[in-house]
């Protein structure tokens, strides 16, 4: 399967052919949100295997396959399907959680996983749990996260999904079993009840 973006208006014009392996049956129509402040402060150019393996060094895990692939397809943005269900209440929600973005591949933009406000600086700054790498901020605007967990299966393994919550003494929601999982498992907010 070959897969071709063009992204118009003031977005970057952008062609990326390859074989997807994780997301070849997944729609990505309505996933991404193609907003000028995606464009300014998430969205980085398609990362290189130097910049990948740079990356991972610098946060010390190895980055699943799944999160690599998608990120060659877009490298991070705003999300329109932002909701994940949760089984457990939390700061945001009784029956899910909501995620603003997903942090691309890089150092340049605000919100890329080693950007100025990327993982380390939810780690140094805010005090958030060093078990892995934060990859989706939310709508609190830093008081909870989603985080690649490496806790069960180590700086080079499959890392679980998780949530954390920084207004509940940082406690930690399951998600998913790996990103692809999470990826898919991603809903419309209008599935949730507003009640």
């Amino acid at each position: 399967m070959i897969i071709t973006f063009t992204v118009q208006s003031e977005f970057i014009y952008l062609k990326q052919d390859m074989e997807l392996q994780f997301f070849k049956d997944f729609d990505f129509t309505d996933f991404w949100n193609e907003s000028s402040y995606s464009v300014r402060d998430y969205i980085e150019p398609f990362p290189e295997d130097e910049l990948i393996a740079s990356v991972e060094e610098e946060l010390g895990y190895k980055l699943p396959a799944s999160y690599i692939e998608l990120m060659r397809l877009q490298n991070g943005g705003l999300v329109e399907k932002s909701c994940f269900p949760t089984s457990e209440e939390n700061s945001w929600a009784n029956d899910h959680i909501a995620i603003t973005g997903i942090m691309g591949i890089g150092r340049e933009k605000t919100y890329s996983i080693c950007g100025e406000l990327g993982s380390q600086f939810m780690i140094e700054e805010w005090g958030y749990p060093a078990i892995g790498i934060y990859i989706c901020d939310c709508p609190s605007a830093g008081h909870d996260m989603v985080l690649l967990d490496y806790s069960n299966c180590g700086k080079d393994g499959e890392p679980e999904v998780v949530h954390i919550d920084q207004e509940d003494n940082y406690r930690k929601i399951f998600l998913a079993k790996d990103f692809e999982t999470f990826i898919k498992g991603l809903k419309s907010e209008d599935e949730f009840d507003s009640e």
